[in-house]
């Protein structure tokens, strides 16, 4: 059992990871605990935001990844069913006070292997990979974590333990911190193929939403494993529609030959289908137990919020409690983490993703018509677009967490 002051993550996503990276460069010794065996593959998020970009330039990784995503400071909302371009918003238009104007479209276990690659050293920056947590115990001054490892259970001590582990997080159940909200009805699919989209479409830009009442679509590239790049489109699955039919190749063609009809099949690289949530832990701290990302907040994909708002917990979390752990600062400022970040979570990330999805799914078509005609207005002024944007960016939740 490692024994010297410490504090053990759980969770080697991209949340984690940067968390763990933020703490060390700040003078703390940590332990990252996986589930999954190296490399993880996860291909959930790919959007890195501008107020992200600036917080992964301070920790000396922007620099590593920037020449390795795609720049997208042009995003589009579009009408599917008449084919309109409803509003376009360039983050350019923000380069005075932004540092970087743009969204980087980089996936999130890109990220998670670059810190791991760089920076882990199997000492005061230990990842391990293959390590199931099934245990915490929660002792007066420290936490004690055991882990099913390859070789038999493992024990660590913790002077604080963060739970970065995701929508399911078993560090939340063990510290019986409530979940509070919703799972939608339908689950989402996300589909990639390596058909470029701006040939018969030069119109697209690297994000692309499709607002449509029967099935919409939000369209992105990403760079995946090539230089071309891969498309990446997600879409609503029905209730009544099972994953086997989702996931089967009549059924992954009928949806992209729906969207976007072309000759013949679409070469697809890979499919996934998952539930989609709406929920916010009841506290991000319970003793020397903290949450950061998924594990504290989850949230519909549409805007790329998800692990954003993760990695802002995670900046925040690593600032206060480096403090804490070098005995500068009470564990009462930890308290003001968990104020902090659960406002943004639910004052931002939740009330907008939910309109986001509102937005792109509505039926009624004065109410589409009318969601349509306020992002027009809005956008005519160069107030109204930066408002929007900063909004998008999560940089409003960022100014309004700093005075919670």
């Amino acid at each position: 059992m490692l024994g010297e002051q410490r504090v053990v993550i759980v969770g080697a996503g991209p949340v984690g990871m940067v968390c763990a990276l933020a703490l060390n460069q700040k003078g703390v010794k940590v332990t990252v605990l996986e589930a999954e065996p190296a490399p993880v593959m996860d291909q959930r998020a790919a959007s890195l935001h501008p107020s992200t970009l600036e917080m992964l330039d301070d920790l000396g990784v922007l620099k590593t990844i920037f020449p390795l995503g795609l720049l997208a400071p042009v995003y589009h909302f579009r009408d599917r069913e008449t084919g309109e371009l409803v509003v376009e918003y360039d983050l350019g238009e923000l380069k005075d006070e932004l540092r970087h104007p743009y969204v980087l479209q980089y996936e999130q276990y890109k990220l998670t292997r670059d810190i791991a690659a760089a920076y882990a050293n199997e000492s005061d920056f230990d990842v391990r990979f293959s390590r199931k947590v099934v245990d915490i115990i929660q002792h007066g001054d420290w936490v004690e974590i055991v882990a099913d490892a390859p070789d038999g259970q493992e024990r660590f001590r913790a002077d604080y333990l963060i739970g970065a582990d995701g929508g399911r997080s078993t560090v939340r159940k063990s510290a019986d911190i409530a979940f509070e909200g919703f799972t939608y009805d339908e689950r989402f699919i996300k589909i990639a193929t390596d058909f470029e989209f701006r040939e018969p479409h030069p119109e697209y830009v690297f994000r692309n939403y499709f607002s449509d009442p029967q099935e919409w679509c939000n369209l992105f590239k990403v760079r995946g494993e090539r230089p071309e790049g891969l498309w990446r489109g997600v879409f609503p699955v029905r209730p009544d529609e099972s994953n086997e039919e989702a996931t089967s190749h009549a059924g992954v063609q009928r949806r992209m030959q729906r969207f976007f009809p072309k000759a013949g099949d679409y070469n697809i690289e890979y499919v996934n289908i998952y539930v989609v949530n709406q929920r916010v832990a009841e506290t991000f701290r319970k003793g020397r137990v903290l949450l950061v990302g998924d594990s504290a907040h989850v949230n519909n994909p549409i805007g790329g919020m998800g692990m954003n708002g993760g990695i802002h917990d995670a900046i925040n979390l690593a600032e206060k409690l480096s403090q804490v752990v070098k005995g500068e600062a009470d564990d009462s400022l930890l308290d003001l983490y968990s104020r902090q970040r659960r406002k943004a979570a639910v004052d931002y990330v939740q009330a907008q993703t939910i309109r986001n999805k509102k937005m792109m799914e509505e039926r009624d078509p004065v109410q589409r018509q009318a969601f349509f005609d306020e992002m027009r207005r809005g956008a005519e002024t160069f107030a109204g677009r930066r408002a929007f944007m900063r909004n998008a960016a999560l940089i409003e939740s960022l100014e309004a967490a700093k005075a919670a």
